[in-house]
């Protein structure tokens, strides 16, 4: 396996994830409907890897 090819969903699955449960621990408890948003935010993040990196102007 090749961690660059998976570098981008994996930032993007860390950050995602990182910054709602940032936002749901503000209170020090982490509720249900808060653990489903923190999940959601990752799977979420993950959908980028889906979608392929475009090639620009300067890539040809």
């Amino acid at each position: 396996m090749r961690i660059g090819r998976y570098a981008k969903t994996i930032v993007a699955g860390i950050v995602a994830g990182g910054t709602a449960l940032t936002v749901a621990m503000g209170d020090d408890t982490l509720t249900t409907t808060e653990a489903i948003t923190v999940v959601l935010a990752v799977l979420g993040a993950f959908g980028v890897y889906v979608i392929p990196n475009t090639q620009g102007p300067l890539d040809k």
